[in-house]
Formats: C-alpha cells, sequence, structure tokens
C-alpha cells in the first residue's frame, strides 16, 4: 500500500529530533576532519564542520540514535535543507552494527539556499566504507534502525548543512 500523500518522518525544528545524533568522522582512523550535529533554532538539525585530507582522511558523518522505521509505504524520502554547493550523501541502515552495510545516495546542495529534494529509494546504493557492494541484498525500507549525513570525496574545507524535516514521499 502506497501514501497518496507526503508524511513526515522526522522533524529537525523540534529539538528533540536532533538530540541522540553523533558524530562519526575520520578520526577513528586517524584523520583529522570534524563535525558536530548541532539543533538550531527555527533551522533545524545543523551539520557542520572541516573536512581534512590530512593522515589519509577525508570523511565527516553524523548518525541518528537507532531506532525502528518502516519506510516501506513510500518510494523515497524528500529533504527540505540548506546548504553550502557542496555534495553530501544522506545513508540508511538496516542493522544495528556500528560499521555494517550503510545504503547511500549523494545529493549536491545550492548555495545558501533552502531547496526541496527527492531521493527515491532505488537509487541508494549499498556502500561499506565508501566501496559499493553488488552481493548485498537491496535496502529493506521496512527495516531502517538509522539515518546518516556524509560529505566525503575529497570535499576539503569547512561545511554547513541544515536540514529541517525528512518526510516518506
Amino acid at each position: 500500500m502506497r501514501h497518496s500523500a507526503e508524511q513526515m518522518i522526522i522533524d529537525f525544528r523540534d529539538p528533540q529530533a536532533a538530540r541522540g545524533w553523533q558524530a562519526i568522522d575520520d578520526r577513528i582512523m586517524g584523520g583529522c576532519s570534524q563535525s558536530q550535529p548541532e539543533y538550531i533554532d527555527s533551522v533545524g538539525l545543523r551539520f557542520a564542520g572541516t573536512v581534512s585530507l590530512v593522515n589519509n582522511g577525508g570523511f565527516a558523518s553524523i548518525r541518528s540514535k537507532p531506532d525502528q522505521w518502516n519506510l516501506g509505504a513510500y518510494s523515497g524520502l524528500k529533504l527540505r535543507l540548506r546548504g553550502d554547493a557542496k555534495t553530501y550523501k544522506l545513508s540508511l541502515r538496516t542493522d544495528l552494527f556500528f560499521d555494517g552495510v550503510s545504503y547511500q545516495v549523494a545529493f549536491t546542495t545550492e548555495k545558501d539556499t533552502w531547496q526541496e529534494i527527492f531521493l527515491p529509494f532505488e537509487a541508494f546504493l549499498p556502500t561499506h566504507h565508501g566501496v559499493s557492494l553488488t552481493t548485498v541484498a537491496p535496502l529493506n525500507r521496512q527495516n531502517i534502525t538509522s539515518y546518516g549525513l556524509f560529505i566525503a570525496d575529497h570535499q576539503e574545507g569547512a561545511f554547513q548543512l541544515d536540514v529541517a524535516w525528512v518526510k516518506g514521499v
């Protein structure tokens, strides 16, 4: 059964929705990048920091606390966001492993402009440490356990991404 209308999944304008998100940067492997999730009043969740290529680094990310979301009724996710003209990735996980498979899709932001972007579930590809996996089952939309935001791909320097909400479409 498909929903005919959009459904709010995460409303980051509510400070409770931004709680429990944590940074997971390349520092876990000796890099020097750093990021921070932060609630900003009247904006939502801010993912900001600096990507450094020092010590073979080059990525920053944040991840939600584990929970259960059944997105089986939707064909994708719509996000309201404001960025800095850099490319980011939204990731979804279907397990509780810290270092498990991540289903990711990239999107590019416009500088200092609020956008609504649609990310179809069939565009989410399974990855592990940024490497595409070809022998893993497709995303199970009925068993989402966490969301994440990434910046990588040699985009060195400061970054900032604001996300107001995520809706199922």
